[in-house]
């Protein structure tokens, strides 16, 4: 599902290349491609991408602020957020290194290909097609579907099934909307939760994380407007899953 017209590989980047001081490298983090415009990541499970009301620190914009600063807090290089994962979702995460570069990829951000894995409960039927519905939100900020188009926003998820096992489904997704939890939501909606899922699934005991990824992103450039596809390896985890 991965689409091969708009990806290119990206090209060679000096600095990516350079050696790091490990005193500022990002925990929880390993960067993908860096140059002057942008930063990508590969963000794990467990971390916030901006911060909340508990936490602060420990976030992917505070710490790779840290690191473009180099530990200099009267630096005034700085990052801007272009978009989130959950903090339970690992994967690819873009930021900006300008406020017009975060404006260009914000509103370009629709016509960027989004791939996303994720391991489900179960088996399905039909191995690929896409899901549709309209989500709200209440109060607690939960997402769930509604039938009136006027009280919901349309969210659309395409899947592919790449492999199974007797108890679980491992998926390829196509976000083809960017709806908060969508992926998570649809597939619960089927009865298929994805595995790890506190809040739209049942716990299940000894499950270690949510598997669901970003595996990979193809977005244009800000500056040379080249198309450039970033790709997330998918956790050891989801593999010793489908495995056990």
């Amino acid at each position: 599902m991965k689409n091969e017209t708009q990806g290119k590989p990206f090209p060679e980047n000096k600095k990516k290349n350079k050696p790091r001081s490990k005193r500022h490298q990002p925990r929880g983090l390993t960067i993908l491609y860096e140059d002057d415009h942008i930063l990508v990541v590969d963000k794990a499970s467990g971390l916030l991408t901006m911060s909340n009301a508990k936490e602060r620190d420990r976030t992917a914009y505070f710490v790779l602020t840290n690191y473009v600063r180099k530990g200099n807090a009267k630096s005034r290089k700085r990052i801007f957020i272009v978009h989130r994962l959950d903090r339970d979702t690992s994967g690819v995460l873009v930021f900006a290194k300008s406020e017009s570069c975060k404006r260009f990829l914000q509103d370009n951000w629709s016509g960027f290909t989004k791939t996303y894995y994720a391991v489900i409960h179960g088996t399905l039927e039909q191995k690929e097609g896409i899901l549709s519905s309209y989500l709200a939100e209440n109060i607690v900020h939960r997402m769930y579907t509604v039938d009136d188009p006027k009280m919901g926003k349309l969210a659309k998820t395409g899947y592919k099934v790449i492999r199974e096992s007797k108890y679980y489904s491992l998926v390829e997704i196509d976000l083809l909307t960017g709806r908060k939890n969508q992926i998570r939501v649809h597939f619960a909606d089927i009865a298929c939760p994805v595995v790890g899922d506190k809040v739209y699934g049942d716990p299940v005991k000894g499950i270690k994380r949510l598997t669901l990824h970003a595996g990979i992103m193809t977005i244009l450039h800000p500056q040379t407007k080249e198309w450039m596809t970033f790709e997330a390896k998918l956790p050891v985890y989801f593999n010793s899953l489908l495995n056990s």
